[in-house]
């Protein structure tokens, strides 16, 4: 009845349709409870989903359970049983926390178990970032006109996310300039255009208002362009485990060793965090030391060469 009378004043089931059934005091009624709280309702709508996708399958494992007597032990334990996929393993960890600290917030409980429990180590640094020669392959299946080349190009000269990019079209560009409100963050960025995106765009028909159509000339859904991209990719002989956010990462690559600093890196990106751009800028910095020690061991080499005379005949 509380989700048919939500219905009816048209409020969000936000928190799912047997919240009213939990049991106080149950981890059930803690993630209901943080579901209406305005730390979660603030989150943008494609954090929420992601969220969610954590703590729907807690609940529906633990949900019963006593919040009170929840212990550092028993979230170790959770965190065990999904230590072959440290990746997921980190996610739940991760709601876990936020859950722990809403039940403190509203006096669930008196303190959070989960404080001082660190993530599991992935052994990886997370999508793996497009090489050029990778883009150049890419290039070749895929020339300009396609579908497939524009979407490549959207994501290495924008450095959006797959999520920003299947939004794009013609009412974000004005005067040579792409202005794009993330939906991740809400950061409003402003890419002037690449000339070979340009190139790219100025190949569509003029008709199109959303830049990325489906073949039945629809706006991509986020997941499915991610799909679609990842069959373009094979289509194109590249290995397994390149994706959309790969050419992000490409992107901010390109910058760095264009001798951009963190700041202007994040301009176009929109991350907020300099440090995570940091990374970029650090490896730009150690090629190009290799290669001005490379250049001076030539010039070493060289030099030795001419001085060294050969030996004359026995």
């Amino acid at each position: 009845m509380a989700a048919y009378e939500a219905a009816n004043k048209g409020e969000p089931n936000v928190a799912g349709a047997g919240a009213s059934k939990s049991q106080p005091g149950t981890v059930a009624a803690l993630v209901a409870s943080y579901y209406r709280s305005s730390e979660y309702l603030n989150l943008k709508p494609i954090t929420q989903r992601t969220y969610r996708s954590t703590i729907e399958p807690f609940r529906e494992q633990h949900g019963d359970k006593a919040v009170l007597k929840v212990k550092r032990e028993h979230v170790k334990a959770i965190i065990a049983k999904l230590a072959n996929r440290p990746a997921v393993a980190n996610n739940w960890l991760k709601s876990i926390k936020i859950l722990m600290r809403h039940a403190v917030e509203t006096g669930m409980r008196p303190d959070d178990p989960t404080i001082g429990l660190r993530k599991l180590r992935t052994g990886s640094s997370g999508y793996r970032t497009w090489t050029e020669a990778e883009i150049e392959k890419f290039y070749e299946k895929h020339p300009t006109g396609s579908r497939a080349r524009l979407a490549l190009d959207l994501m290495l000269y924008t450095g959006q996310r797959r999520a920003d990019v299947v939004r794009m079209g013609r009412q974000h560009i004005r005067d040579g300039i792409l202005t794009l409100r993330q939906s991740k963050t809400g950061t409003e960025v402003e890419i002037p255009l690449h000339p070979v995106l340009q190139a790219s765009l100025e190949a569509l028909p003029t008709k199109n208002m959303t830049f990325l159509l489906t073949e039945y000339g629809k706006p991509f859904a986020t997941a499915g362009f991610g799909n679609w991209f990842r069959d373009r990719v094979t289509e194109a002989g590249l290995p397994e485990g390149l994706s959309a956010h790969g050419l992000r990462k490409a992107a901010c690559r390109r910058l760095a060793e264009a001798g951009c600093t963190g700041p202007q890196i994040m301009a176009i990106s929109g991350h907020k965090n300099l440090k995570e751009v940091q990374t970029y800028i650090q490896a730009a910095d150690c090629l190009g030391l290799a290669r001005e020690a490379l250049k001076k061991q030539v010039a070493a080499d060289e030099m030795r060469t001419k001085i060294v005379k050969p030996a004359g005949e026995v």
